[in-house]
């Protein structure tokens, strides 16, 4: 395995963001580049990803750009206070499972909670991170040729005011929370940006590294 790249964007408006990170899918699919972790915040936008029934659960977006894109799921919000991270990396081919995968941004997640002593879990309704039955990170990726790309927001101190304006992940908007909610004071976005660095960068090369027999599946399509 190359080195794991970890690119910090600050903060931009989406559209930029994803024709970079579409730019970053290019070359690693390529062989143009290694696998890269994107760290970066966003303008408010929401996203509408591939799920049936996305654009109906969004019913004043306030001025903010709606916009579909090409990972699974319903319709989410991104904002300034909110972590984005966006890993665009190979999976080996003793991990093309990407149930695993899911599970492993869940596991990152969670490991950068537990940092500030806060106790995420999974929920049986949809992939994401839950603390206290409400949501605090969601996730949707995309695949090409076994390059994941797009990624997972974590709340930190985005204004929850903005997912009352859709129902995301097509739920009440009150099931969803932010750190800031659960630690006072709440720590700096660049805080934990390093956090789901070190922790990301530490669950990526033991569970890309290692080997797993039986996991190999055919292709997803785009």
């Amino acid at each position: 395995m190359s080195p794991l790249r970890v690119e910090r964007w600050g903060r931009l408006p989406y559209p930029e963001a994803h024709a970079r990170m579409k730019a970053l899918l290019d070359a690693r699919v390529g062989g143009r580049a290694p696998d890269t972790l994107v760290l970066c915040e966003h303008e408010p936008v929401f996203t509408l990803g591939r799920a049936r029934g996305a654009a109906a659960h969004v019913h004043d977006p306030g001025g903010a750009p709606v916009i579909p894109v090409e990972r699974g799921g319903d319709v989410t919000f991104h904002g300034p206070g909110q972590l984005v991270a966006y890993p665009v990396v190979g999976l080996p081919p003793h991990r093309r499972d990407l149930h695993a995968w899911l599970a492993g941004l869940e596991t990152v997640a969670m490991r950068v909670l537990a940092r500030w002593g806060v106790a995420g879990g999974r929920d049986a309704r949809n992939t994401g991170v839950w603390v206290e039955g409400r949501k605090i990170a969601a996730i949707g990726i995309a695949v090409r040729r076994w390059v994941s790309w797009h990624g997972l927001s974590l709340n930190v101190d985005v204004d929850l005011a903005w997912f009352h304006r859709i129902e995301p992940c097509g739920m009440a908007p009150e099931l969803v929370t932010r750190l800031a909610d659960h630690v006072r004071p709440s720590p700096a976005l660049d805080e934990v940006s390093a956090a789901f660095e070190a922790d990301f960068r530490a669950w990526w090369a033991a569970w890309a590294a290692a080997p797993d027999a039986g996991l190999a599946t055919p292709a997803p399509t785009e």
